[in-house]
């Protein structure tokens, strides 16, 4: 049995086949055709942070596929009130065939997992972000964008930063993130990341500099400066990452062709500029909806690798 927990946890050619999956599936919904590989089987959707994009994109996932999802967010659940993981682990893995979790420590992921009777899905950590990276890297081969491309990552070194880090190491393309110093990507997923780069090939930066990294890009993307559950520290972020938006000077530096990706939600004014969010280059709502896809992929290929 497999969870989705991390790409790091995935071959390059598991990447690639639960991606192929989700195209097949996208194409087929497209064409109004309606297979049911899921069919009787139910989700289990803990959230213990709230979401708009991965509450509905798996609900309607999971709906799509034949079968039915149920929302527990942490007031309806003992897990709220302070039973163990890996009770709430045991007993809900009893009853459902999948569970999808969004949380706080990743570590909580990891207990779950650990105790766990059917696959679970990370569907947002502290540390890692996988299910996005799976939907921006789908849009990048909708827009040709796939082959040997150069990736800028501009903004806070979050769970996003540390998933872009595991999916261009495990393909072996080439990213460039910068950061201000203080917020820039954990040393040891770093390491990690390093020691992938070195089997598939990829070229990975980590600076300061925003030009820098963006010059002759392919594709640049970033994310809120202040994360859920960072409020308090939006004052102070805006501050150090000032020279950090995504404009359309910086696009300028990127390749002539180059997309813009973005997580959502993203705020005006902050880590990119209306006009960069408006442009034709910008590709966020297809980006938004292929998380739609990739989550029936991934849900689809750990059903089949049970």
């Amino acid at each position: 049995m497999r969870h989705f927990l991390s790409l790091a946890d995935f071959s390059k050619e598991e990447i690639l086949e639960i991606l192929e999956l989700a195209k097949t599936l996208k194409n087929e919904l497209k064409s109004g055709i309606y297979s049911n590989p899921l069919a009787h089987k139910t989700l289990g959707m803990i959230f213990e942070k709230n979401s708009t994009r991965t509450r509905v994109s798996f609900e309607t996932g999971i709906y799509q596929l034949g079968g039915n999802g149920i929302f527990l967010s942490s007031n309806d659940t003992q897990l709220g009130r302070g039973e163990p993981i890996k009770d709430t682990a045991r007993v809900l893995s009893s009853m459902v065939d999948l569970v999808m979790m969004r949380t706080h420590e990743h570590s909580r992921l990891e207990e779950f997992a650990q105790y766990s009777n059917v696959p679970v899905i990370n569907g947002l950590s502290d540390d890692f972000h996988p299910m996005q990276l799976l939907a921006d890297f789908l849009t990048m081969q909708e827009c040709e964008k796939d082959k040997n491309p150069i990736v800028a990552y501009v903004g806070d070194g979050n769970n996003m930063a540390h998933s872009w880090l595991m999916l261009a190491s495990k393909l072996g393309f080439t990213l460039r993130i910068a950061s201000p110093k203080g917020y820039q990507v954990s040393p040891k997923i770093l390491q990690k990341a390093e020691s992938f780069a070195k089997i598939s090939g990829a070229k990975i930066l980590v600076s300061e500099n925003p030009k820098e990294a963006v010059a002759g890009a392919d594709v640049v993307t970033t994310d809120t400066w202040a994360s859920m559950g960072q409020e308090e520290q939006k004052e102070a972020r805006k501050k150090a990452f000032y020279g950090y938006c995504v404009d359309c000077e910086l696009m300028k530096l990127a390749h002539k062709d180059a997309i813009f990706l973005h997580c959502l939600p993203a705020y005006r004014g902050q880590e990119v500029s209306e006009e960069v969010l408006e442009s034709k280059q910008s590709k966020i709502f297809q980006e938004a909806e292929n998380r739609l896809h990739a989550q029936k992929g991934v849900m689809v290929w750990l059903h089949q690798n049970r």
